[in-house]
């Protein structure tokens, strides 16, 4: 842990998810701010976390994933107007992880799109206020939508027991779901959305509470079904992430970066759609020239991060042995790799796997290499298993 530790009084505009208590009881031991809520950040050892992920089942509250709900005859329309992904194929019951762009192409969000039915649509959102840039594109785009806030508190079933776990909770059909699939329903009484999505590159499920007072419950019968498969509950792994490829909105990138500065979000923008969508002038003009910076994933050589590991500030990029060219975003150690990994902004120049650079942290100079992403399983396998 970083020695720079202070005391964080919990306001009452902070809001505590609907499994608060219930991971106060599982042994949590520090939480961060997230789309105005709290988010455990800790229970135990960060690499024994990990393991838990990689061999057993996790459990995660993640109610900081605040839902946008999209509804009303033009909800489709609508949602395809604010990403560039192309949604015009996607069927009720499907999942997509999309991004929401901004008139000059910036990222606004990468939440997980889940289409319930028809004319409703939810978008479980990264920590920014995209709610807000919805009800702004609806008061001007001259569809038939209504935009809501719903009280949906998500939790993460993750790891390869996962789906024994989701199958005693919620019957065959729902552990059989096929990645980036969704269902309703309720599990003993209690109403949920399941979808086979996750922020691991694991095989994985959330489940999203849509009655907030019944948390504890759901807890609890999740932890029960769990515990024959070694359960626990965990925080979010950044080790497990940045091995996978997958980006913090609002740390990795901001809404001052295009799907085109970021290593595999390219593929996301969808020029061939005949739909027009927000941005989609400004990316094909990128998209043409060229980008002048990009985030890449990095080797960061020396010991172990552990204490250092956090991140708690973007660490200087500087080209060996010359002037301060970037920055680092994010970095762990993998234990699986048995190195550090993360990510970090660089010049074009620089981009190419390869490329030697210098990372300052802290304590000291790092040597570094610019790597391919993702670093694990590229082609998802094992999420899709």
């Amino acid at each position: 842990m970083s020695s720079e530790t202070f005391t964080f009084y919990v306001q009452p505009w902070y809001r505590k998810s609907p499994y608060f208590e219930a991971t106060k009881r599982a042994g949590c031991k520090s939480w961060g701010l997230y789309n105005h809520m709290l988010l455990p950040t800790l229970y135990d050892d960060p690499v024994t976390e990990y393991w838990a992920l990689l061999h057993d089942v996790t459990v995660w509250d993640v109610a900081v994933e605040r839902i946008v709900e999209i509804s009303g005859p033009d909800a489709l329309e609508f949602t395809n107007l604010m990403t560039c992904r192309d949604l015009t194929a996607c069927q009720v019951g499907q999942c997509r992880y999309v991004l929401l762009i901004s008139r000059h192409g910036g990222l606004v969000n990468d939440p997980v799109l889940l289409y319930l039915e028809e004319n409703r649509i939810w978008l479980a959102l990264a920590d920014s206020d995209a709610a807000l840039y919805a009800k702004g594109v609806a008061a001007f785009a001259g569809l038939d939508v209504d935009i809501d806030t719903p009280d949906v508190a998500p939790m993460q079933v993750q790891g390869p027991r996962s789906r024994d776990v989701i199958r005693e909770i919620a019957g065959d059909d729902v552990a059989d779901l096929r990645y980036y699939w969704s269902w309703q329903g309720d599990i003993d009484g209690i109403p949920v959305v399941v979808s086979r999505t996750g922020w691991t590159g694991e095989v994985g499920y959330e489940i999203y509470l849509c009655d907030p007072s019944r948390g504890n419950d759901l807890w609890e019968r999740v932890m029960e079904a769990g515990r024959p498969h070694g359960i626990r509950a965990i925080a979010p792994s950044e080790a497990r992430r940045i091995e996978a490829g997958i980006f913090n909105y609002g740390s990795d990138m901001t809404m001052h970066d295009t799907p085109m500065h970021v290593t595999g979000l390219e593929k996301y923008v969808e020029f061939d759609q005949e739909q027009d969508f927000i941005g989609r002038r400004w990316l094909e003009r990128i998209a043409e020239e060229g980008v002048d910076r990009k985030l890449v994933g990095i080797d960061i050589g020396g010991d172990q991060l552990s204490d250092e590991g956090a991140l708690n500030d973007f660490w200087p990029v500087r080209a060996p042995g010359g002037e301060k060219i970037g920055r680092v975003t994010a970095g762990a150690w993998s234990p699986r790799l048995e190195r550090n990994i993360g990510y970090a902004w660089v010049p074009a120049a620089q981009m190419a796997p390869g490329t030697p650079l210098e990372i300052e942290s802290p304590r000291a100079m790092r040597a570094a290499t610019v790597a391919s992403l993702p670093f694990v399983d590229p082609r998802k396998e094992i999420p899709k298993s």
